[in-house]
């Protein structure tokens, strides 16, 4: 799943570290999530997107479908 976490993160001027410490993780943690070798548990989401102030879905993009689409 792709992700703004690294973006966003930047634009604050925060490095891994100090956000992860911000979020209550490890940077090792927080680094596999940016390059998109971990997808977070919704509880981590969820903590993410209140730390940046956006929606889950404007920082975690689902490639396997478009937003528009219903079943």
């Amino acid at each position: 799943m792709e992700n703004r976490v690294e973006e966003l993160r930047k634009v604050l001027g925060m490095n891994q570290e100090e956000f992860a410490k911000a979020i209550r993780v490890s940077r090792q943690t927080v680094s596999s999530i940016e390059n998109g070798k971990y997808n977070p548990s919704l509880e981590l989401a969820f903590e993410i997107s209140d730390f940046f102030g956006k929606k889950i879905e404007e920082i975690f993009i689902h490639e396997g479908r478009s937003g528009n689409e219903k079943k």
